[in-house]
């Protein structure tokens, strides 16, 4: 039997997403929600350019929820809509249909003091309401900041400490980007992510899931942001970047335990490879890396690709892979208890129906 899903959202990875699911043996699109309402009332195949599916794209929780999916499986907005965010969310929640989303990055550990009331406790009750589940993930927090590491910590008897890096060239993305992390704004600018309670909020959720893992509980968590500002005009897929305007952002949220950093989230993320020069980069281009220095020490680099021809950027198939990791996650949070899903509770994914 085919798992029934709800796709919420036909962003840059809703969209692929659904193209995956319309040729998966183990996955049946029953329904698409959007939250603009020029993108309703349109099949959802014609939307994004693909064959007819005979399936209308709708504004209406109601109507998806009446569809009684397996799941849904959302990828709306940022936390920074984290009001329609649980409104949509709790519903299918209530109505005992779990949720797999790459939307809320805190909820990644829920635990996170950091997580306001108004943000965790409608999921919990709705999850308790329904008898649902509700996991997230994302690349950022996500699995390679998650999963890959905690996996590695695995081989270790001894780890000093771990470090997951992100680092993209954003030459051709064509996600958010400026409000967020100041990249083609003045060096002036303070981006959101910059203010460092928000930061770690939004992204630094896997530090603390990561202690909680080893066993330890860390003494703080602390930030640190670098821009770079470009001297020359660089093109981008959204644009020029002016010279003067940052063109590269570094920024790393680090746990803290018996006065030393023993975790580490870093992002470096750039306009054009030749961007801040004197900063981490992968043995490859675009490479999400995973350090530990301990007993075995292990270094990791992986690279998310096309090789379709398409020409899309690497930083679009990790995008992919975000919503991949949520989709093939639904028959095992379908299997678990209601509640709130972390990476620790899950078993392996191998990725059911992925070879054929």
């Amino acid at each position: 039997m085919k798992k029934r899903v709800v796709v919420w959202g036909t962003g840059v990875v809703g969209s692929m997403v659904i193209a995956e699911i319309l040729d998966h043996p183990v996955f049946e699109l029953v329904g698409v929600g959007v939250t603009r309402s020029e993108r309703a009332g349109q099949d959802v195949g014609a939307l994004l350019g693909l064959p007819e599916t005979g399936i209308v794209t709708t504004t209406s929780v109601e109507e998806l929820v009446a569809l009684r999916p397996d799941a849904l499986v959302h990828y709306g907005p940022t936390a920074q809509y984290a009001d329609d965010n649980i409104r949509v969310i709790t519903a299918f929640l209530r109505a005992g249909i779990d949720v797999c989303s790459t939307a809320m990055t805190p909820w990644v550990w829920p635990g996170m003091k950091q997580i306001p009331a108004n943000w965790r406790d409608p999921v919990t009750e709705a999850c308790a309401e329904g008898g649902a589940s509700c996991f997230t993930t994302g690349i950022d927090p996500g699995f390679a900041n998650d999963l890959f590491p905690m996996t590695l910590m695995g081989l270790c008897g001894r780890v000093d400490s771990v470090r997951a890096s992100e680092l993209l060239d954003y030459t051709d993305y064509e996600g958010d980007y400026e409000d967020e992390m100041g990249i083609g704004r003045t060096p002036s600018y303070t981006p959101l992510l910059e203010i460092p309670d928000l930061l770690v909020m939004a992204w630094g959720a896997t530090v603390p899931m990561i202690a909680h893992a080893a066993g330890i509980e860390l003494d703080d968590i602390t930030t640190t942001w670098e821009k770079w500002v470009t001297p020359t005009d660089r093109p981008t897929a959204k644009g020029v970047i002016e010279a003067g305007n940052v063109a590269a952002i570094r920024f790393t949220i680090n746990g803290v335990y018996d006065g030393r950093e023993v975790i580490t989230l870093e992002h470096v993320n750039r306009i054009g490879l030749d961007a801040a020069p004197d900063w981490p980069a992968g043995s490859a281009d675009d490479v999400y890396r995973v350090d530990i220095t301990g007993s075995p020490s292990i270094s990791q680099e992986t690279a998310f690709r096309f090789t379709d021809g398409s020409g899309r950027a690497p930083a679009v198939a990790g995008c992919l892979a975000t919503g991949l990791r949520a989709l093939n996650a639904v028959p095992y949070v379908n299997e678990l208890p209601a509640g709130w899903v972390t990476a620790l509770d899950l078993p392996l994914i191998p990725g059911v129906g992925t070879i054929r």
